[in-house]
């Protein structure tokens, strides 16, 4: 690397230009916390280089560490190899591990020729095992070395495609005429392809969950996983940014870097892709591998498994050869999301899949951490935490986030739809069922009819037309819920592995699919009588239409087969019943009312996160007040107060360059309190686009009339743009220099304190957390962060780099509260000027302005 190093403590930190001085100090924090395996909170202001600092300071540890862990692997074959060819002295362990594991297993008084032999044992299984582990990295840097060098070999995937497609077509066409010769016919009168939608038997509860693919993967995929970085932020936008500051840096050329996206980002398969909902888009993909062509090629039967089913694929794009060098193309140079699927499509790769397939190699991996969060979808991933460094981004609404993916609702039209669909799919191939496979499809017809009941509603009617007696919303635990819908006496542990090992959602969606809602009286007489109903659910009908979308976009489809859905609402009920609650709403119809799951408890899921990684980080622009973290997520998850550390650093702007300001009364001199009371006091006019693809068209013309200030004769001296606190404009977005040089906070944006989401959370705080001394309690403290961090994210719009400059206008007395002061990022508490009366106020501000503008 020819760019220029800083050292700080030691450490060789390469970086593109002169740092910071604040830059150093993070990237020393965070070098030192990865090294001791340590939880980091770490907060650095928008403008002060955030990203170029995880990414220079943790790749240069990771550096380091191959460094260190390459001269270990050496030593050890050295002293390996020696011992295995000197019989006659007993050499040490290799190393301190391998001590203690062998002191753990040795039991007292064992014979010293025993411990010998074991000794002598565990150092070959390490010789060999690092050698295997020599053998794989140096085939994999050969791979891509030759990639790198050959630009004309991603060309090759596509050629190999087109010819595998050629063939196969012209096996169809002979398997085709080889049939109307012979009279072939479909066995058993049911339809061609219609074997695909019934239920294989169904072994027993005790098999092995279903493999990941590992079977059509390749040998490649038994690689060893590498010690890595996983670089989670929370939107496509922020993932693309991260990837162009890392090509930036000093590692862009060397690090081997994968990004990891949703199919809707990275599908290339266009009738897949133009089904635009995210839920029929997954659905449709998992339809297309299913072994559909299995009966048809009976002349392959004698190839191995593996290779029968990369040519079962349905998908012209899912082929494991074309996918291993998509992989390889992925790890040679750095690429985001839309360059990883832009060469999927040139070169006739799942870009999806191949992206997945490179992670055991990687050395940083991209991704939303949702995808990094959610258990299953991690495993379904292939990502494997133990050992491994996890960076989280963007961290402020972590904790909201984690709720949110383990939260899950469903109405009681998808549950009247669910029960009728599954009734009609066990009336259709009931006969061919084997009795557990009916067992369990009776369990959950059980289970949806009492969750129907239980609202108050009959799954033989229509939901959209059914008038409930009782409404309003209530809360249960888990337990009271279960017994309330007398569904107590159901095994949901089993009934979920059920839904993982047979896929009946998936059949089910297939099935409705095939026919759509309805099978006509001619195929099943005995379903005449829901075929009225189910026509009723369809698009289009009488039922009450769901909340409409934004102005100017189209409404999403909807899942085929809203059992896909419950599915995961049915998961969520296993959870510990003090972790969840479930929320009974009820509405004036059957079809308006839901089941929602409520997680309490969101340090259940993370703790598997820090428990398998070796050090998780987590970062922000404004991470204030870290109380939150510490007690519902650290804590919570069993993490040591001692794990942790905390890093925060200052703003890079000069101290003269920002002028916060609290404004404690009006131009009348009455006090500003914008509490809920007070709310039809004042009279408000504002507005923000409804829809998130006016945002820009907003925005554009905000920025077109600053700009045309000093064209405009004296007319127009700039533009308010009014906004809402957690709206489309508060966070995330780039008010540079002139557009954002006064942030006005008007009232404190406290949540709904009446919401039954937000005071059972409390409940659950005020009784699992200890209450400080002298401190609220637990769940009065969390509405008051909540508050505050939303008021740190939208102030945070104002300051962009160093030479930036604003005004920042807290527009309420309750912020010169101490409470509420300490609670702001040190950079502006340290700062912020209280004034008692408006004009004071107003004074500062004309002088603040009048001096940035002549200076600049």
């Amino acid at each position: 690397m020819d760019n220029k190093t800083q050292n700080a403590d030691g450490i060789d930190f390469p970086f593109p230009f002169t740092p910071y001085s604040i830059q150093k100090d993070f990237m020393t924090e965070l070098y030192q916390v990865l090294e001791a395996g340590k939880i980091g909170i770490f907060e650095s202001p928008t403008g002060t280089g955030k990203s170029l600092s995880l990414i220079c300071g943790a790749l240069s540890w990771l550096r380091d560490f191959e460094q260190k862990k390459l001269q270990e692997e050496a030593r050890l074959l050295e002293t390996g190899a020696g011992s295995l060819h000197d019989e006659k002295n007993a050499s040490p362990f290799p190393s301190s591990s391998c001590r203690e594991a062998a002191d753990g297993l040795r039991p007292a008084g064992e014979p010293d020729w025993v411990t010998q032999f074991v000794q002598k044992k565990e150092e070959r299984d390490l010789v060999d095992r690092l050698k295997a582990e020599q053998v794989q990295r140096k085939k994999r840097e050969e791979r891509l070395q030759q990639i790198q060098h050959n630009a004309q070999l991603k060309y090759a995937a596509k050629r190999r495609r087109q010819e595998e497609e050629e063939t196969e077509s012209l096996l169809r066409l002979s398997r085709e005429m080889l049939a109307a010769r012979t009279g072939a016919e479909q066995p058993e009168q049911l339809e061609s392809g219609e074997e695909e939608l019934v239920l294989a038997e169904y072994q027993s509860d005790e098999e092995r969950r279903p493999g990941s693919g590992a079977d059509e993967d390749g040998d490649d995929l038994e690689e060893e996983h590498v010690t890595k970085i996983y670089y989670c932020s929370r939107t496509h936008s922020q993932l693309a940014q991260f990837v162009r500051e890392v090509k930036k840096s000093p590692f862009g050329k060397d690090v081997r870097l994968v990004s990891l996206g949703s199919r809707q980002s990275l599908c290339v398969n266009e009738d897949v892709k133009s089904l635009r909902s995210v839920q029929l888009i997954n659905d449709r993909c998992m339809e297309l591998q299913r072994s559909k062509h299995e009966k048809k090629h009976g002349a392959e039967q004698e190839k191995p498994k593996r290779r029968r089913q990369e040519k079962q694929a349905a998908c012209p794009f899912y082929n494991c050869e074309q996918m291993h060098l998509l992989r390889d193309e992925a790890l040679a140079g750095v690429k985001d999301i839309e360059q990883l699927a832009a060469l999927g499509k040139e070169a006739g790769a799942c870009p999806y899949y191949g992206s997945r397939f490179a992670i055991p190699a990687a050395q940083l991996v991209v991704l939303p951490y949702q995808m990094l969060l959610h258990t299953a979808t991690r495993q379904a991933a292939g990502i494997k935490l133990q050992g491994q460094v996890v960076v989280i981004d963007e961290a402020h609404n972590l904790i909201d986030t984690i709720t949110g993916i383990y939260s899950t609702e469903v109405s009681g039209s998808q549950l009247c739809q669910s029960h009728s669909q599954l009734l009609q799919y066990m009336e259709r191939y009931g006969k061919r069922l084997k009795a557990k496979n009916l067992m369990y499809i009776k369990q959950i017809l059980y289970v949806l009819e009492k969750f129907v009941t239980v609202l108050g509603g009959n799954t033989r009617q229509n939901p959209s037309t059914q008038s409930l007696l009782r409404t309003g919303t209530e809360l249960r635990t888990i337990n009271d819920f279960l017994f309330e819908s007398q569904v107590d006496n159901i095994n949901l542990f089993k009934v979920q592995r059920y839904f993982e090992k047979s896929m009946v959602s998936r059949k089910l969606f297939g099935f409705t699919e095939r026919y759509g809602a309805v099978i006509s009286s001619r195929e099943q007489p005995k379903l005449a009588g829901f075929q009225q109903f189910l026509q009723s659910l369809q698009p289009g009908a009488a039922e009450a239409p769901a909340a409409p979308a934004d102005e100017g976009e189209a409404r999403a489809p909807q899942p085929a087969s809203p059992l896909m859905h419950i599915e995961g609402f049915l998961a969520a009920l296993t959870t510990a019943n003090q972790d969840g609650r479930v929320i009974l709403s009820r509405r004036e119809t059957l079809s308006q009312s839901s089941l929602k799951f409520l997680l309490l408890n969101p340090a259940v899921p993370f703790a598997q996160v820090v428990k398998a990684c070796r050090a998780v980080v987590i970062a922000g622009g404004t991470m204030q007040p870290v109380s939150d973290f510490r007690q519902q997520l650290l804590a919570c998850a069993g993490v040591d107060a001692e794990r942790v550390v905390e890093f925060s650093c200052g703003h890079v702007i000069p101290p003269g360059n920002i002028l916060p300001l609290v404004i404690c009364s009006g131009v009348s001199d009455q006090p500003l309190e914008f509490t809920f009371q007070k709310r039809e006091l004042p009279q408000m006019i504002f507005q923000e686009p409804k829809s998130a693809q006016q945002v820009e068209q907003v925005l554009a013309e905000y920025a077109k009339c600053i700009e045309g200030c000093d064209q405009a004769g004296g007319r127009v001296t700039g533009a308010l743009l009014f906004s809402v606190v957690g709206g489309k404009m508060s966070e995330g977005l780039n008010f540079a220099d002139s557009l954002g040089r006064c942030v006005v906070m008007v009232g404190m944006p406290f949540p709904n304190i009446r919401s039954p989401e937000l005071q059972e959370k409390m409940a659950y705080l005020d009784q699992t957390l200890p209450r400080a001394p002298g401190q609220p309690p637990p769940g009065s403290a969390l509405v008051e962060n909540l508050c505050m961090r939303a008021v740190n994210q939208s102030i945070g719009r104002a300051i962009r780099h160093q030479q930036d400059f604003a005004s920042i206008v807290l527009l309420d007395r309750r912020y010169a509260r101490p409470s509420v002061l300490t609670k702001l990022p040190a950079w502006i508490r340290t700062r912020v000027d209280v004034k008692a009366t408006f004009g004071s106020a107003l004074a500062a501000l004309r002088q603040f302005h009048r001096e940035k503008s002549a200076s600049s």
